[in-house]
């Protein structure tokens, strides 16, 4: 049987990993992007960029676990005061109605969570996000790349060359079981003033101050 490495968000409780993180036993091992609670900063930061905004549609896959438990996460800090719109993550032709109709009324924001439609069309949802003139965060800077405001997630291309090491390991006769799964060691907040220009936002400097990197 081939070894499985993988990555993606899970939950290291509800998903029985607790235990076996350390040694997952059986044929799999590999690395996750991050825990569901970063949904919570995904809000804070939202609220830090544009403190003017009172709503947020939040775009996630209510299919998949990691869309309920990030979607969890962000009810739990909406509680201080942001009105929350669930956006399911399916076709565009969907996501742009659901948004166009959000964007009706005024102080919203976009919170885009990870899910697999919104990670292969990041084009999609930037420019939902600049059409509407939605202040948006992202999990992760390729969106940031492709047009969007901020992003704050975990360093993939580091975790994609500890995966081939992985890979390297096993293919010299190591076994998954012995391979500790393990959890990003780093987070990237990444800022693309531009986006903020056109959206009439100035940056807090303590915030950019925090920033790994500011694309002019």
């Amino acid at each position: 049987m081939v070894p499985i490495v993988f990555a993606g968000v899970i939950d290291p409780v509800g998903g029985g990993f607790v235990e076996s993180m350390a040694r997952p036993g059986g044929n799999s091992t590999g690395f996750i992007a991050f825990e569901y609670a970063i949904g919570a900063k995904w809000l804070e930061l939202l609220k830090e960029v544009a403190p003017h905004v009172t709503r947020a549609a939040v775009l996630r896959d209510a299919t998949i676990a990691a869309g309920i438990g990030q979607f969890a996460a962000i009810q739990a800090t909406a509680t201080r005061g942001t009105d929350l719109s669930a956006v399911g993550l399916h076709d565009a032709a969907a996501i742009e109605s659901a948004v166009a109709a959000f964007a009706r009324d005024a102080n919203g924001g976009l919170v885009m969570t990870a899910a697999p439609f919104g990670g292969n069309h990041p084009d999609v949802i930037t420019a939902l996000a600049a059409r509407y003139k939605l202040p948006a965060v992202y999990p992760w800077r390729y969106f940031v790349n492709a047009g969007g405001l901020l992003s704050y997630g975990s360093d993939l291309a580091s975790q994609f060359r500890s995966a081939a090491q992985y890979v390297d390991r096993i293919l010299k006769g190591e076994k998954p079981a012995d391979l500790p799964v393990q959890a990003p060691t780093k987070y990237e907040l990444v800022i693309n003033l531009k986006t903020a220009k056109a959206l009439g936002l100035e940056i807090p400097p303590t915030l950019l101050a925090r920033a790994d990197e500011v694309i002019e």
